[in-house]
This record gives C-alpha cells, sequence and structure tokens, in this order.
C-alpha cells in the first residue's frame, strides 16, 4: 500500500481514524521505515482490519480484502509456490468462472503483480487483483510453511531447543541455519536449495539465553559480542561452522552444516554434459591448469571433489589445500589452512611433497594465482575455483591479478562456469504445455547462439509444493554448466591480449556453449524450469 502521508489525512477525513492515530503511527514509522502507513494502523489496532482495509482501498482505486481463513477456498499451493508466495508477497484465495482473486501486499509492485499475473495465465486464468496488509499475507505465509517447524518445540528448555533446531536443519537438508535477532523475536531461518525458509520464531526473552547456549557449543568468549568464529563438535556426521556478527537487535548466528563424510557425486550426476570425451578432454591433463567459476555458493566445491574422484588412482598423488576440509576422501592428503597459514603459503610447501594433482580451494589473489600457474609450469596437474561470472571472464581475473598473457595462455587449459538451479519436485510438481510466450523465449535464445532447441512434444512443469519440498516445489538442484576448452586459437588470442568480448565471439564459433544453452537444454529435459533459469540468469 502507498506509504504516502496524504492516505493517512484521507483516512481521518473519511472518519477512518483520527489525528492523534495518524500521530501515533508516524511515530512507529520512525523506528520502522520500511512499514506503511496502512500496515501501521492495521499492526497497533488503531481501526478494525476490514474497515481500514476497504478504506485504503477506496482511496487507492483498488480492490481490497482482509483474508480470513474461510475466504480462502482453493488449496492455495495448487496454483503458486510457496517461494513466490513469499516472494511476491501474494496470496491466492478465491477461483469464479476462470478468475482467480489474487491479494497483494502491493499492487504497485508491477513486478510482483506481472510475476504472478504471468504464471496464472499460463494455467488459463486470469487474475483479479486485491489488496491487503503485509501482516495479513504473512499470517497466510506462516501457516503455510508450518511443515519446517514441525518437530520444533520453543518451550522446552534452552540446551533442548538449540538441539532441535540443529537437527532439524539436517532433516530438512539444510546447508546453512540463520538466528536472527529481530525487533520483537528471534528468526530462525534455514537455507534449503539455496533459498531461505522461516523455520520457527523464537520469544524475544528467550534470546540472552540462546546466544549464550550457541556460544558455549561453538567454544566462543561469552562475553564478547564483536564478531567470533566458531565451531560445534557434537554431532558426529557434521562438521558445523559457526559465524556471530552483532546487529541492532543483538547477536545474529550463521551454521554452516557440512557433511563430514558425503558421498562424492560423479560429475554427470552433478548436471556436468553426459559426454565421457569432453570430460576427459576437460579433465585429463598435465602441465595445466583447470579452474572452476562461479560466484559465492554455487557448488564450485562439490565439482572440485567430482573431478579428483574421477582422476584418483592409486598410482597418482593429489593433495588439496582446502578452508575447510568439506569432505574426507580415502587415499588424498587433504590440509586444511588456519589463521596461522595461507593457500599460498601451504601450495609452497605441497610443491616439495612430489605431488601430481593439487587441489586449491579458491585463487583469492596474485601471489596464489602465481604459484598455482608455477606449479602447472612444472609438470603437475592444479584445480581450483575463483570468483567470476563465466568461464571466459576467468582470463580477465587472472589479468586482473597481475598474471601475464603468456602465463595464462600457456598454462590455463580448461575453465568452467556453473550455476546450482533447483530440480521441480517429481512428488507434486504438474507437467503442462510450454506457453506461446516461453516457446519464444526459448527460440530467442536458440537463434541467438545458433542453436535449434526442439521444442516437438516437449511438455514443462509447474512447481506445487508438498511437504516432501518443504512446500516449495522444488527438490534439490543440479548443475547448469559451460566449459571453454583453451584450444591453439584461444591461446593465440590470449597472448595477443584480446578482449574477452572477442574471445567469446571466437569460443561461440568453436563450439562453446554458454551456461543459459545448457540451462533451456535441462529445462527441455523436465529437469528444471525457465522460472529457475531466469532466476540465475536475467533471461526475460
Amino acid at each position: 500500500m502507498d506509504r504516502r502521508q496524504p492516505i493517512g489525512i484521507e483516512l481521518v477525513k473519511r472518519g477512518i481514524v483520527n489525528e492523534a492515530d495518524i500521530e501515533k503511527a508516524l511515530d512507529y514509522q520512525k523506528t520502522h521505515p520500511s512499514k506503511k502507513i496502512g500496515d501501521i494502523l492495521d499492526i497497533l489496532g488503531l481501526c478494525d482490519s476490514h474497515i481500514l482495509v476497504d478504506a485504503i482501498g477506496q482511496i487507492l482505486d483498488e480492490k481490497a480484502i482482509y483474508l480470513l481463513e474461510n475466504d480462502i477456498r482453493i488449496n492455495v499451493l495448487d496454483y503458486i509456490s510457496l517461494d513466490l508466495i513469499r516472494n511476491n508477497k501474494a496470496v491466492p484465495f478465491e477461483i469464479t468462472a476462470g478468475k482467480i482473486k489474487v491479494c497483494f501486499a502491493d499492487t504497485s509492485n508491477k513486478k510482483a503483480v506481472d510475476t504472478i499475473r504471468l504464471l496464472l495465465l499460463n494455467k488459463g486464468l486470469v487474475m483479479e487483483k486485491y489488496i491487503t496488509f503485509e501482516t495479513n499475507i504473512e499470517k497466510i505465509i506462516d501457516s503455510l510453511e508450518g511443515s519446517a517447524t514441525d518437530h520444533i518445540n520453543t518451550n522446552s528448555d534452552i540446551s533442548g531447543l538449540v538441539d532441535t533446531i540443529i537437527k532439524t536443519a539436517m532433516e530438512k537438508r539444510a546447508s546453512d541455519i540463520h538466528i536472527e535477532p529481530l525487533e520483537d523475536e528471534v528468526r530462525v531461518r534455514y537455507r534449503i536449495d539455496g533459498e531461505l525458509i522461516t523455520a520457527v520464531k523464537i520469544e524475544k526473552d528467550k534470546q540472552s539465553q540462546l546466544i549464550g547456549r550457541l556460544k558455549a557449543i561453538s567454544n566462543m568468549h561469552q562475553e564478547k559480542q564483536e564478531s567470533q568464529d566458531g565451531r560445534i563438535l557434537a554431532y558426529p556426521e557434521y562438521n558445523i561452522r559457526v559465524s556471530s556478527q552483532k546487529n541492532v537487535y543483538g547477536e545474529k548466528f550463521v551454521l554452516r552444516l557440512l557433511k563430514k563424510n558425503g558421498n562424492i557425486r560423479e560429475i554427470f550426476e552433478l548436471g556436468f554434459p553426459n559426454d565421457e570425451e569432453l570430460v576427459k578432454k576437460s579433465f585429463n591433463k598435465r602441465n595445466s591448469i583447470t579452474v572452476v567459476a562461479a560466484p559465492t555458493g554455487e557448488g564450485k566445491t562439490t565439482t572440485l571433489y567430482s573431478i579428483i574422484s574421477y582422476l584418483n588412482r592409486p598410482q597418482i598423488n593429489i593433495t588439496t589445500i582446502e578452508d575447510p576440509v568439506e569432505i574426507r576422501i580415502d587415499g588424498l592428503n587433504q590440509i586444511e589452512i588456519d589463521t596461522k597459514t595461507s593457500f599460498s603459503d601451504s601450495l609452497r610447501t605441497v610443491l616439495r611433497q612430489d605431488p601430481d594433482i593439487i587441489l586449491v580451494g579458491e585463487i583469492r589473489d596474485q601471489e596464489t594465482a602465481e604459484i598455482a600457474m608455477q606449479a602447472g609450469q612444472t609438470g603437475h596437474y592444479v584445480l581450483s575455483t575463483i570468483h567470476t561470472i563465466d568461464s571466459i571472464e576467468v582470463i580477465t581475473r587472472l589479468r586482473k591479478m597481475g598474471i601475464s598473457n603468456y602465463d595464462i595462455s600457456s598454462i590455463l587449459a580448461t575453465s568452467v562456469s556453473q550455476r546450482l538451479v533447483r530440480r521441480v519436485c517429481p512428488h507434486c510438481a504438474k507437467q503442462r504445455e510450454f506457453s506461446d510466450q516461453e516457446k519464444n523465449i526459448i527460440q530467442k535464445i536458440g537463434e541467438k547462439y545458433h542453436i535449434a532447441f526442439d521444442l516437438e512434444n516437449k511438455t514443462t512443469f509447474t512447481p506445487v509444493g508438498c511437504k516432501r519440498c518443504n512446500q516449495s516445489g522444488y527438490l534439490d538442484r543440479i548443475g547448469i554448466f559451460e566449459v571453454l576448452n583453451v584450444d591453439d586459437e584461444i591461446r593465440e588470442l590470449i597472448s595477443r591480449d584480446a578482449s574477452s568480448m572477442e574471445i567469446r565471439k571466437r569460443a561461440l564459433e568453436l563450439g562453446y556453449k554458454p551456461l543459459v544453452v545448457d540451462g533451456i537444454e535441462k529445462v527441455l529435459m523436465g529437469v528444471t524450469t525457465l522460472d529457475e533459469i531466469n532466476n540465475k540468469l536475467i533471461i526475460y
């Protein structure tokens, strides 16, 4: 709803609230600037919710409703996933004669409205939009999120509560737990398949005990309120890294859950193109370096482990340098760096240990990059990661680190870029035809990269949501990949300082397929959705 003060004035003119009520709302807004006047009046209970939302609807010339349980006459998650509800603050609640009524917290948010309208249009439904309070939407989201909180009893003792939060996260396949002090409560969220979902909200008066317990089991200083790092060792199957950071309402904690002996998936299981020759060409080399590139949290380390597993043989000496060692693998020499050492320090020592293959967790600086290049020049095969947006920008990043064009062109053998997208949940996803708009998007991408995508008899899926996928409509993730093998022509371009645009143009002519192509292919295979590819790569 509109945050402009005139709405408050108009409400006074209509006799819905008085000037004193507006003053109270404006005082509240000073400490809650993201809240709108209408929402604040409702939060403070200064007017009947139904009367207030009807009046605001009239002022904004929008249909309005304050949603109660009996107003929701459909199974919401049959039409829209919980993720979309949460991200767009929109709830469908009734269908009549091909029209579906959808309630928004902010009908002026054109992107949210258009996203939901298009989704429902693809289902053959015309959207009729309504407006309500954000708190009204949040209550409905809380009820839909209930499956994530089934096992968490906030009335148990603090030790039991913390233990249950952690164990439930493990059961739900969470990679991270966020414990966040807010103004009136402590919110616990799980990151599952890359998305944050609210697991439970804990009473504010338990905050100090909760923080004390987390510090105790993480081996942190109790009195210290600056940023700290710790570890929880109480769960045999997991290495749990803990980070604390003070914010305006207390100390926030993030727990990273790492399985100690997780199974290493084969490279093809991760989503790498199912081409044995491509794998051999990309990863079976000497006197060179292979770099896996992606932003944080996109599965680079998992891919490195899969490559190492593919290459691992008894007659090969493989050494890894990691921060931390996430999975322990028999037959490998795994080194974990600490505050006293760095990747570059450890790499210098490893070079004296007669390795055949060296895995360096990340190239972060010029010194590490130079030693990694030196290792490649002296007969070793080096695998590492770097933070860039795609495989061709690896060249630009190495250049900016101070690595010469000669060294890059002679030592860089392969750069791989990837993103993780969510798989549609096989238990609840609904099969459907591609819409004309979706077909048009796919065809335009095909034309751009000179690829004829086969849309004949192809269908896609609409994510729905069930208990097995935490009502998200997606279960687990898969990688989309692009591979740049540095052949003689690409080496020549690098050595004469060609721009990334020139290198990309020639690579495309030589058969290089960018991330979006692999993404579209996985959509056509029914593994993921066009929306997921768009969330990662912004293709429309």
